[in-house]
């Protein structure tokens, strides 16, 4: 794909009901009930239900929402520490560019949208696995993976609860669902066959939004926002295990043609979260030209866009334990080539470092204030 058909397909993705209150998504598919109900035949299953139940925290009591948090001071933060905003500030340097006259205002003015963009999209995205996980515990047959699921939907139900919260006091700003982030959960939502619910949500959304987590975690000191990202963190590190060890079963028994269709869909997700992050709804607001600032951004040299190849050093390595990258003669591996992320292959898998994830978020001995 030219330079030209790409902008040309990421502009035609808009969010035409980014005024509406309710969104409708027509789904397809069986609820499964199983009568089989011996729990503890998948034991990765079974351990990882039993760490979920002991893992749970309360958004309203363990987090100190008194504290006092100055957007433009943690957006000035984060703009110094993480790679997104580097790699848009490497466009200052791009003559011509519709940023390279930008003053200091106008950068302080950018941080903070774009700080308040990213929570929007965290939150929206979480109600997307939030009505996702509750696909899986309809459509998935095993038992295990049902109590699992449901403990999940708890989560994702909770981590709606805090960014929602935090942007309305703290931020006082929000954005609407990225267009291509709304396109990729209708798109899990209607597919009818559970384990492609279960490869777009656990897998590469989560897988996704596990890394951004992590960036901004990294990012920022401001301690209220740091410890939510670190008790969601240590939720999502399970969510994508689940996901690994339910699809592993499931993909040795798939033939050939099955398997390319997973990766299809995976590289689509995978094209569709790039594309999200490309903060087309900040640009507008901000009243830059949209179509020259995409254009500009896409036309970055590779090895300035780190944050981009950042997002995906979660789902690759995920991809390859699943056996995605090579079968189809390596399909999916010469896509994830052309994106530039195949490097990531090798990272630990979130089956392996769920457990310490969860580990750190064990401090809640004593309730903070509401």
């Amino acid at each position: 794909m030219t330079a030209v058909d790409q902008l040309e397909a990421v502009l035609s993705i808009t969010n035409t009901g980014a005024g509406e209150v309710l969104h409708s998504v027509p789904t397809a598919g069986e609820t499964r009930f199983t009568w089989d109900y011996a729990k503890g035949e998948r034991p990765a299953l079974e351990k990882l239900y039993e760490k979920a139940k002991t893992s749970q925290w309360n958004g309203a009591t363990d987090l100190d929402w008194s504290a006092d948090v100055d957007p433009e001071r943690v957006a000035r933060e984060m703009a110094a520490g993480d790679y997104r905003s580097k790699f848009v500030q490497s466009l200052v340097r791009q003559p011509g560019s519709p940023v390279s006259s930008w003053t200091d205002r106008e950068w302080g003015r950018f941080t903070v949208e774009s700080f308040a963009w990213r929570i929007s999209q965290f939150l929206h995205g979480e109600q997307g696995a939030l009505l996702c996980t509750a696909k899986i515990v309809e459509t998935v047959p095993w038992i295990d993976a049902k109590y699992y699921a449901a403990t999940q939907v708890m989560d994702e139900a909770r981590h709606v609860e805090v960014f929602g919260r935090y942007l309305d006091s703290k931020l006082e700003s929000r954005y609407p669902i990225n267009a291509h982030l709304s396109q990729l959960l209708d798109d899990i939502l209607v597919d009818s066959r559970w384990d492609m619910t279960y490869l777009g949500m656990q897998i590469m959304v989560e897988g996704l939004a596990l890394a951004a987590f992590g960036t901004m975690h990294q990012a920022t000191q401001e301690p209220l926002l740091k410890k939510l990202l670190r008790y969601v963190m240590a939720d999502e590190a399970r969510h994508v295990a689940f996901g690994v060890l339910s699809l592993k079963e499931v993909y040795e028994g798939l033939s050939a043609a099955e398997i390319l269709e997973r990766q299809e869909f995976a590289f689509e997700a995978a094209i569709r979260m790039r594309d999200r992050f490309l903060q087309q709804e900040v640009w507008e607001r901000l009243g830059v030209d949209v179509r020259r600032m995409v254009r500009a951004l896409l036309e970055l040299p590779a090895e300035e866009n780190v944050f981009q190849q950042m997002l995906f050093s979660k789902i690759v390595p995920n991809c390859r334990k699943l056996g995605l990258l090579d079968a189809a003669d390596g399909w999916l591996r010469r896509k994830f080539t052309e994106i530039g992320i195949i490097g990531f292959e090798f990272g630990a898998d979130t089956g392996e470092e769920y457990a310490a994830l969860d580990e750190v978020a064990r401090d809640r001995d004593t309730p903070a204030a509401v």
